[in-house]
């Protein structure tokens, strides 16, 4: 039997409920001998707090994702290693700060670290808030571009593939003006993204993922009736690709392509073009992978929850779900 992987598990912001969602889902986890085993990252007095509020019954113990092997798992324990970065007085749930954001990237750095030296297989990250890093002083546009600098990789392999509903999507473009986007629109670049969505799922235990690439343009242009584009870009993009021997789907119109169940995977060329369908149909219950870095990197679809942050109502059942994605490549249906 293959052992349950080791995933870190970032706390997100401290100040939204990253860190709730991720004791619950840690301490429920730990009720299961054959679930993978979850290592919290974060401040540990953040921890501490969620953990007494939330399970109090089960055993915290700290441990160091430095040196050798992390130690054997323990039943009904939850372990975490200290990431220390938030100052005692800046911990406030439900308000966002610049302090909280530094602490956001240093949890995910930490882990990230981890996974570099071999310690955890795959690295998942609770909820964010791009205000609170971007206050910090950091440019921040979504997780791809930090974990691509992190892994030592160029910006411009990091893809992000948002998974639910039944849908997996990779991004060309991602979080700037749909101009720009437009006008960084490649050939090249278009082949990566299918490259690293293709390599993601073969490493979730899809051998042959069939590729379904969308169109620039209505109708992917149409035959040029509708812009030159798709003429120029997405289809040599597709022969490249079946070149290469992966099996494509189109280029053709997101409407009629998103509607073809041979598609393992789809290739979307700009934010709400793949965006729209995954949260249409799954809602908070996506994941978000960050693939062509050389590590299983996801966080959870939905934001940071300020409005219910410290309530102890938040619901772990979106990072259950991203948990279970790393772990087996399952894909959520809702």
């Amino acid at each position: 039997m293959t052992p349950a992987p080791t995933i870190a598990l970032a706390l997100g912001d401290p100040n939204g409920i990253g860190p709730e969602i991720a004791v619950k889902a840690a301490a429920q986890l730990a009720l299961d001998p054959l679930a993978p085993r979850v290592v919290l990252f974060g401040d540990a007095f953040v921890i501490r707090w969620y953990a007494q509020r939330c399970c109090a019954h089960e055993t915290l113990r700290e441990v160091t994702a430095a040196g050798g092997a992390l130690p054997p798992a323990a039943p009904r324990t939850l372990d975490f290693v200290d990431v220390p970065s938030l100052a005692a007085d800046a911990f406030k749930p439900g308000e966002v700060s610049a302090a909280a954001g530094t602490a956001t990237l240093a949890y995910v750095s930490a882990a990230l670290g981890a996974a570099r030296a071999g310690r955890v297989d795959a690295v998942i990250a609770c909820p964010h808030s791009e205000t609170a890093i971007n206050a910090s002083g950091v440019r921040f546009a979504g997780y791809p571009g930090f974990v691509a600098s992190e892994m030592g990789v160029a910006a411009d392999e990091v893809y992000l593939l948002l998974i639910g509903g039944g849908l997996r999507i990779v991004h060309v473009t991602l979080h700037e003006g749909i101009v720009s986007a437009l006008a960084r629109l490649d050939q090249p670049h278009v082949e990566r993204a299918a490259r690293a969505a293709v390599g993601a799922l073969r490493r979730m235990g899809v051998e042959k993922p069939v590729v379904g690439l969308m169109g620039i343009n209505p109708h992917a242009g149409e035959g040029g009736l509708f812009g030159q584009e798709d003429v120029a870009i997405t289809e040599p993009a597709a022969h490249a690709l079946r070149n290469a021997g992966i099996e494509v789907i189109g280029p053709q119109g997101a409407d009629l392509l998103l509607a073809n169940p041979a598609v393992d995977v789809f290739v979307a060329m700009y934010h709400d073009q793949g965006h729209i369908p995954v949260k249409l149909r799954a809602g908070r219950h996506s994941a978000a992978l960050s693939i062509g870095a050389g590590v299983m990197f996801s966080s959870v679809g939905h934001g940071s929850g300020f409005d219910i942050a410290g309530t102890l109502r938040a619901d772990p059942a979106a990072l259950l779900g991203a948990i279970r994605l790393v772990s087996t490549g399952a894909v959520p249906l809702s």
